[in-house]
């Protein structure tokens, strides 16, 4: 190492941990919010928004966020090693998009301007209909780069796509079942929310834990430099 080049060591089990913990304290605490709500009678302001999982622009919301768009920046970095290796990186900069997407999307809700049908049961939050196109797609578009994939980080991507889909696309089926017949100020909605959010905070830190294992085992290390532009 050069003297104008600083290491700053970060613990793979350190980060994992970090992130497992953060968001298993985010899912809890929104529980526990709703709990509060319909059992306890405390009042919609304050704690109960600032935690509860159905509520935007609050804490689980800017920490999903988090967590998606760290997702991304390690995407983006396993891409940029795969181009200097001179592997194919069209997929890592696909999924880069994709969670960048995701970041943006739980911090504005998007895919709720994507409803242009007015359907009943569960049917009812009607975006589910060209989400579920657009994930089957990219779904079998990335087969290749899977396969490419060893077969235990394969594994993990598949289950925390798998639980992060599950929450944010199948979990919307009896959410508006729900939802069309007892409306969203009850128990029950908040319950099944909150298990859909969860999934995907669950899908999303699997995922990152994935990204963090991989680039650990591959000892990538990271440069900023500045090049001096030629007179």
């Amino acid at each position: 190492m050069s003297d104008n080049e600083v290491a700053v060591p970060i613990s793979a089990r350190t980060l994992k941990r970090a992130f497992v913990v953060g968001s298993a304290v985010v899912s809890l605490a929104g529980l526990a919010a709703e709990v509060a709500r319909f059992s306890l009678g405390f009042a919609e302001e304050g704690l109960v928004s600032l935690f509860s999982l159905s509520w935007e622009a609050n804490i689980p919301t800017w920490y999903a966020a988090t967590l998606a768009l760290a997702c991304a920046t390690l995407l983006a970095i396993s891409g940029a090693d795969a181009k200097a290796r001179g592997e194919r990186a069209a997929s890592w900069w696909l999924l880069t998009a994709g969670f960048f997407y995701i970041a943006m999307d739980e911090v504005s809700q998007l895919h709720e301007l994507a409803a242009f049908f007015d359907l009943r049961g569960v049917l009812y939050f009607s975006w589910i209909i060209p989400a579920a196109v657009v994930v089957a797609l990219v779904g079998l578009s990335l087969i290749p780069f899977l396969r490419s994939l060893e077969a235990a980080t394969r594994i993990r991507f598949l289950v925390a796509g798998a639980i992060y889909v599950g929450g944010a696309v199948a979990m919307e089926l009896p959410l508006g079942w729900w939802t069309d017949h007892y409306g969203v100020d009850t128990l029950g909605y908040a319950l099944i929310d909150w298990a859909e959010e969860s999934m995907e905070l669950v899908g999303l830190t699997l995922f990152l834990a994935s990204l963090v294992d991989r680039l650990a085992k591959r000892e990538l290390r990271i440069r900023f430099a500045t090049a001096e532009v030629a007179r």
